[in-house]
């Protein structure tokens, strides 16, 4: 039997580099861990590494070395003169420094964007609230322009006050002007 072609779409997906090929199920299993586990591991190594605590047990670590293999005897030294096993430690334990370094740098970056966006969202939260705040003063001022103000009122209550004294004293003089056999005509002047 003849193979039959491809069909176009099949042959269209095959060779377009833009869309994935179908995974083959691996015959080795890909160890699986915690990501966030080993970042919160980088993250307190990378922390550890830049103490002062750090520096001072690495630095005793190499005096110790150094004075071990330059002091001691000859039988008992493990590392003579250029240090090239002390070297090689302190270069291995510079490659794993420097990734777990780096990681902990990028999830700080993360959590930094993340927090910067959170800020970025309250300032502008905060500038529309500020910017109903003035509207909302503006009006008030708007409106407060068409209202009494306290020296009108003053005003208005001191006209009214003088206009209750003066009635009361034509009511005095009423009743002093009919007490006395004046004309009652007088009063009703005073009223009008």
């Amino acid at each position: 039997m003849a193979e039959r072609p491809p069909r176009p779409a099949q042959r269209e997906n095959r060779e377009r580099l833009d869309t994935p090929l179908v995974h083959r199920r691996a015959l080795v299993r890909r160890p699986a861990y915690d990501s966030d586990a080993f970042g919160v591991f980088a993250e307190t190594f990378a922390r550890f590494m830049g103490t002062a605590t750090f520096l001072a047990y690495m630095t005793l670590f190499v005096l110790v070395w150094v004075s071990w293999n330059v002091l001691a005897p000859e039988p008992l030294r493990w590392d003579g003169y250029p240090f090239i096993f002390l070297t090689l430690i302190l270069s291995l334990q510079a490659s794993y420094a420097a990734p777990l370094i780096l990681l902990a740098q990028n999830r700080q970056e993360a959590r930094d964007k993340v927090i910067g966006e959170q800020d970025r969202q309250a300032n502008a939260r905060g500038h529309a609230d500020m910017e109903f705040l003035a509207r909302e003063v503006a009006s008030l001022r708007m409106a407060v322009g068409e209202v009494a103000t306290r020296d009108f009122l003053r005003s208005e209550l001191r006209s009214l006050l003088a206009e209750i004294d003066d009635r009361r004293e034509d009511r005095r003089d009423e009743q002093q002007g009919t007490g006395r056999g004046d004309d009652p005509d007088d009063g009703a002047r005073h009223r009008g």
